[in-house]
């Protein structure tokens, strides 16, 4: 096993403090803690349904009874002022990449536990797990204490094995016991379909996916004969990077975003993608601001 320690710099949080990072809740965020209301909102608990109309949200419209049905229909929720987060990071081979200084991963690992932070806030209880051929279930919990044992846990966490999405999402959505915020960070580098199985298996719930990406993957810069190495299979391929060659990986890579972004639109979902020479609280900004609007 190596003993190789990532680099999770948390010096934004500071700046993080000026900022309030809305979970769609029920009520105000003045509130925190377990206490019910009955009133109907967006809560945790289903009470009923109601024949879909042009702008409910996307994110309440129950899919299981549409397949039954064929007619869209919205969930009514017991009103509650508490959400729980959790957060699922890749820490398959493919976010050990980097050509700069800050790797997928440790760059994955900030926007996680900036936003367990942010949770923190509320008093609310977050769960940070690492995936990738399995899922290392991490169970959820409050506090800023927590956060910190999360933190020095990322850091020492291996890198290792192929991504699988879908089967490590078949095995969490299992210890979600109601509605609940869901965060996914990973580089996305997967078959389409494994990732879509994981978004409709999510859907139910308010689903955020975050895809980091190296700058020199986002825009492959480098030019001539090179040697590849696939990081989660070891397999090395020399080749001739020509500048159709690299048109093409450009549309392929915009084809494979725009799915997951064409899936995330079908259910309700927010995709972001960030590459890891984004400012953090840049990263944060962007994305407070769009779930704000």
């Amino acid at each position: 096993m190596s003993d190789r320690k990532h680099r999770i710099d948390v010096d934004f949080f500071r700046q993080l403090d000026r900022f309030t990072f809305l979970v769609r809740k029920r009520v105000s965020s003045a509130y925190a803690g377990s206490r019910r209301s009955h009133r109907k909102g967006q809560g945790l608990d289903t009470i009923g349904y109601t024949e879909y109309y042009p702008g409910d949200d996307l994110k309440s419209i129950d899919w299981n009874v549409y397949a039954r049905s064929e007619k869209l229909y919205v969930r009514e929720f017991e009103e509650d002022k508490s959400v729980t987060t959790h957060i699922l990071l890749d820490s398959s081979n493919s976010m050990d990449y980097t050509l700069d200084t800050v790797t997928k991963f440790e760059y994955g690992a900030m926007l996680a536990a900036g936003f367990a932070y942010l949770v923190t806030k509320d008093n609310d209880k977050f769960g940070i797990s690492t995936y990738s051929e399995d899922i290392a279930i991490s169970q959820t919990h409050r506090g800023r204490r927590h956060l910190l044992r999360d933190i020095d846990r990322l850091v020492e966490v291996e890198l290792q094995g192929q991504t699988a999405l879908a089967h490590c999402v078949q095995r969490y959505e299992k210890m979600i016991k109601s509605r609940s915020l869901v965060i996914i960070i990973s580089d996305f580098m997967e078959d389409l379909k494994s990732i879509e199985s994981a978004i409709y298996r999510l859907s139910n719930h308010d689903l955020i996916l975050i895809q980091v990406l190296d700058p020199s993957e986002s825009d492959l810069s480098m030019h001539g004969h090179v040697k590849l190495m696939d990081l989660e299979t070891n397999d090395e391929m020399k080749t001739y990077l020509s500048n159709n060659f690299k048109d093409k990986y450009q549309e392929e890579l915009q084809a494979h975003i725009d799915g997951i972004q064409n899936i995330c639109n079908h259910v309700g979902a927010d995709l972001y993608t960030f590459t890891t020479d984004t400012p953090i609280f840049e990263a944060f900004f962007n994305a407070i601001n769009r779930r704000h609007m």
